[in-house]
This record gives structure tokens, sequence and C-alpha cells, in this order.
């Protein structure tokens, strides 16, 4: 029994640091492609919508995400797929798309905004920080109350 007040936060601290690397990648991604000063004119070929119920409160969350082909200067057309896109784009409109050379599919239709990420990023950050931190303080403290010498 004493093992479920150690593997519950250690699991939940598990997807907290996961978490913690994707939004760390997606920040850079964002900022290589802003940096690299190379643009294109991109076609939105397909937009939809995907919902998420969180729990028995009945909340949900509807993202919007884009579709996007561009050709870079490399010549070979490239899709990809973006997640909060602007509400006004539909399919076949063309946008600025920004890329960096190396990494064309992790392109972005989102204009530059560095300091709005970086402040998203730290805040998120900080979240799953504090998540982590509870759940040490909660094991460290079971382990306490327990007596024992587990992990």
């Amino acid at each position: 029994m004493e093992l479920m007040f150690y593997a519950v936060p250690a699991v939940i601290a598990a997807v907290a640091i996961t978490m913690a690397v994707k939004v760390v990648r997606r920040s850079l991604e964002l900022r290589r492609a802003w940096s690299s000063g190379l643009t294109a004119e991109a076609r939105c070929l397909h937009r939809y919508t995907t919902t998420s119920s969180h729990g028995d409160n009945g909340r949900t969350t509807t993202t919007l995400h884009h579709v996007y082909e561009f050709t870079p200067s490399a010549g070979h057309p490239v899709r990809f797929e973006e997640a909060n896109g602007s509400t006004t784009t539909i399919e076949g409109d063309f946008v600025t798309v920004h890329y960096a050379a190396d990494r064309p599919e992790k392109a972005t239709a989102h204009a530059p905004s560095p300091v709005k990420d970086a402040a998203s990023t730290v805040g998120q950050l900080c979240f799953l920080g504090l998540m982590l931190a509870f759940c040490v303080f909660f094991m460290v403290t079971a382990n306490d109350l327990f007596g024992s010498d587990f992990p």
C-alpha cells in the first residue's frame, strides 16, 4: 500500500517532466524558425478542430488546427500541421510562414512574438516545476510518515 504513495507522484512527476521537455522543444523550434529570416507563402489546405473533455466537471477544450503546404527554397513542397492558429484563416487562404532551412517541416504560421513566447514558456515551466516540487514533497513526507527507508 505504501508503494502507491510513491508510484502515483512518480508518474505525475514523469508526466510533468515530459510536458516540460515538449514546451521547451516547441519554444526552440519557434525561435529557430523566426530567427532564420526565411519566409514563404503557404496555402492552408485544411482546417479542423479537436475537442477534449477534462474529467467529470464537464469542461471541454477545443483546439483549432491548420494544415499548410509551402515550397521552401530547396524546391520540394512541405506540409505541416499547426495548432492554435488564426481563427480567420480558412481553407484556400495564403499565409506567410517562417521556417529554418534545415528543418522546413517545423515551420510556423504564427507571427514572430519572441517576448510572448518566452513569457508563455516561463509560465508553463513554472507551473510544471510546482507540480514536480509538490510530487517530491509528497513522496518525502510519505517517506517520513511511514518511517521507512523506501527509495
